[in-house]
């Protein structure tokens, strides 16, 4: 049985830290630890962990101490993120975000996770990144939030 591969973009590592989204972060986490899901990191979410506050890097490193699969930012993922950005979906202050979503869609992953209900997890949106990847040659790409993927349950809930 093939393992799904999950992209997790810098706001999920990052919602460990926060009351509102850590169940959830944290039950992904586990999943990833479990080996229930496939993690895949990037060098765009190395290089925004080296911003965040060492309560976030200390997080970080159990996601990095996990079996996981790394991407870098290529030509590639430029290309169709300036697209994104020149279509309008996202403006150039949140390329980064745009980076995030292109990362996923080439390596062909299966989904990206994200608390970016703003830029990233929103309908409308998910439906304009995908109308480009499929336009470009790429398959779409699977957009939730963690509370949306991991196994966690939440005994309280």
């Amino acid at each position: 049985m093939k393992i799904t591969r999950i992209y997790v973009d810098t706001s999920v590592i990052g919602g460990c830290c926060d009351y509102e989204f850590k169940e959830w972060s944290e039950g992904l986490l586990s999943d990833f630890g479990l080996g229930v899901f496939s993690l895949v990191l990037s060098s765009l979410t190395d290089a925004e962990i080296g911003d965040a506050p060492d309560e976030v890097k200390k997080v970080y490193e159990m996601f990095r101490n996990c079996e996981h699969e790394f991407l870098e930012l290529d030509a590639e993922s430029i290309e169709l993120a300036e697209i994104y950005i020149d279509r309008g979906i996202l403006s150039s202050n949140y390329r980064d975000d745009a980076r995030h979503i292109v990362m996923a869609t080439v390596a062909d992953v299966d989904i990206l996770v994200s608390w970016n209900f703003r830029h990233i997890v929103h309908y409308d949106k998910i439906r304009q990144f995908n109308a480009v990847n499929l336009e470009k040659g790429y398959k779409t790409l699977s957009i939730y939030s963690p509370m949306e993927v991991t196994t966690y349950v939440n005994k309280n809930g």
